[in-house]
């Protein structure tokens, strides 16, 4: 019997890590938990380590990871709690792990997925803001070091799964082009004088996903999507006009693949990230993620129409930004995180968000994306501008 896979799960207290925690509590005999990381949810990380017993855990709070101390002593646990960004990044590199899935939202989760793409690990990766951020470096740095990357996002996932696959992953024979798709968000039949007056709470009720706060919001904006057509071009190396976007509000097909002699292939299932995650940990096997089939009898059709830049001009400012290239997904990814924060925090109304961003892109001097200095160079001078910008808005309300 061979070894179990030793797992390192980046954001395990996330709807990523969750769902991964699920698909791996199915197949213990293949997978065992090494190591989990989240920022302060202390109660869900202990509730997880009493369940998975990992060796090491860090905190990126350092109260947090003093609180966790204490309460895993008092449940007789002898694991190691660590706290902070650079013990993220070891453990992300160290050597008794086989996978890690890197699930940290935003910038926060780029120096631990590099660390583990320069050790040469299979990284699932549904933390797509590294890619946004830095993807050229990090595609580059895989490839030299050996590191295996799958993507754990249901768009890319599902790109990957309908490709021609090759003993080394996939090939692009015969594509003519691919078509992400997305549900179009909770506010996809809003007018532009009812998106003026959105709340978060309404921005965060998706149809279709059960996912973290930030992804809802983007979601709403069709940021997301903006940010998967970077990350679609970046990681299957396509320029911009192979790749098309389309809202299917269904979130049944999860992406599809032209072909040029007229076929199309589209990936299918349960809106459940269980089934990627099941799928990008056992490439090229398949096992049970736990989720149920898809009755077809019980579909009442499947629609799709053109995404609306004009209500949501997102998706059309991520759209630039790739077009751009070198430092512009960089500004794009930071001011838009620091939007969604002022939106969530009431500092700021849903249009203003995409205001935000485009403000950012037209003040941010953009320059190659050549090396990890001058990335977060250009993140930390995107995060000040729309930090000037949220001032702004919030100087006018007062």
């Amino acid at each position: 019997m061979t070894q179990p896979q030793s797992v390192c799960i980046l954001g395990s207290t996330g709807s990523i890590g969750v769902n991964t925690l699920d698909v791996i509590a199915r197949h213990t005999d293949r997978y065992s938990v090494y190591a989990l990381t989240a920022n302060k949810n202390v109660a869900l990380m202990l509730a997880q380590c009493v369940q998975f017993h990992p060796s090491k855990v860090v905190m990126q709070d350092e109260q947090a990871a003093e609180q966790l101390r204490v309460q895993l002593n008092v449940k007789g646990l002898n694991i190691d709690v660590e706290q902070g960004a650079s013990a993220l990044a070891e453990l992300a590199a160290s050597e008794p792990v086989n996978i890690v899935v890197a699930a940290i939202v935003g910038a926060a989760g780029l120096l631990s997925t590099l660390a583990a793409a320069e050790a040469g690990k299979r990284i699932l990766l549904a933390n797509k803001e590294a890619l946004v951020m830095s993807g050229q470096l990090l595609m580059q740095r895989a490839a030299k070091y050996g590191a295996t990357i799958m993507p754990v996002d249901s768009e890319h996932n599902a790109i990957f799964q309908s490709l021609p696959a090759t003993n080394s992953g996939v090939s692009f024979a015969g594509v003519e082009n691919i078509v992400l798709t997305g549900s179009g968000g909770p506010l996809r039949k809003c007018s532009v004088e009812e998106l003026s007056v959105v709340t978060p709470q309404q921005a965060l009720k998706h149809p279709n996903w059960s996912m973290g706060r930030k992804i809802s919001i983007d979601s709403a904006t069709l940021m997301n999507k903006g940010l998967e057509l970077i990350e679609a071009c970046t990681l299957f190396d396509l320029p911009l006009e192979k790749v098309e976007v389309l809202i299917h509000p269904e979130s049944v097909i999860h992406s599809m693949v032209r072909y040029s002699d007229g076929s199309v292939i589209a990936q299918l299932g349960q809106p459940d990230m269980r089934t990627p995650i099941a799928h990008a940990l056992a490439w090229p096997e398949r096992i049970s993620s736990g989720v149920e089939p898809l009755d077809f009898k019980q579909l009442n059709g499947l629609h799709f129409e053109e995404p609306d830049t004009q209500r949501f001009p997102c998706l059309r400012l991520a759209t630039e930004a790739q077009a751009v290239g070198g430092t512009a997904p960089t500004v794009l990814n930071a001011a838009n995180e620091m939007a969604v924060d002022a939106f969530l925090n009431g500092f700021v109304s849903f249009l203003q968000l995409a205001q935000t961003v485009e403000y950012a892109l037209t003040e941010a001097k953009i320059s190659p994306a050549s090396d990890l200095t001058t990335i977060i160079e250009a993140d930390t001078i995107a995060r000040q501008l729309a930090q000037n910008k949220i001032d702004t808005f919030r100087n006018k309300l007062s």
